[in-house]
């Protein structure tokens, strides 16, 4: 068996009734990773909407404000896959921003067809004056969960992260 992967027919280490594979109902809801994922991400993303109102943002927005205070200088179809948002979606996005004078587009010297987006002064400042309310949401999620517990958890990720990609190639 390889490491990490359940045995066919097994449900957390027991056998399903009939020795195939378990049903979503044998597993349950609260046992799948995916529905448990779905849940906790649009929770996470409605309390993050209700919060960026005050800021004149939204989602996608912020996602993409956030990507660029850490990498500036990227193309639309890296700022989609960053974001997780799609490039059609992204590129009303950037033009609103560009609007709002959050985000600039500049041909890459190297590739006048290339266009990169930098975030802006003002871009900077709006996020960080979100920023506080961001990471007190983010703290409040973890809540009861110990240095360990996250350590592991954020591991898992980068594992399935890599499994899903791995998948898609």
């Amino acid at each position: 068996m390889k490491a990490g992967r359940f045995p066919s027919g097994l449900l957390h280490g027991k056998p399903a009734p009939d020795g195939g594979i378990p049903s979503i109902g044998e597993i349950g809801l609260n046992q799948f990773a995916p529905y448990l994922l779905n849940r906790l991400s649009a929770i996470w993303n409605l309390q993050v909407q209700e919060a960026l109102k005050d800021f004149g943002l939204t989602t996608t927005k912020m996602r993409v404000l956030a990507t660029l205070c850490v990498s500036s200088g990227l193309t639309i179809n890296e700022l989609a896959t960053y974001a997780v948002t799609e490039q059609s979606t992204m590129s009303r996005t950037l033009d609103a921003l560009e609007e709002q004078g959050l985000i600039r587009r500049r041909a890459r010297p190297d590739d006048m067809r290339v266009r990169e987006i930098h975030i802006t002064e003002e871009g900077r400042e709006t996020f960080t004056q979100f920023w506080p309310s961001f990471y007190a949401m983010y703290n409040e999620m973890f809540n009861g969960v110990d240095e360990s517990e996250f350590r592991a958890f954020i591991a898992t990720l980068h594992k399935l992260l890599h499994n899903l990609d791995q998948q898609n190639l």
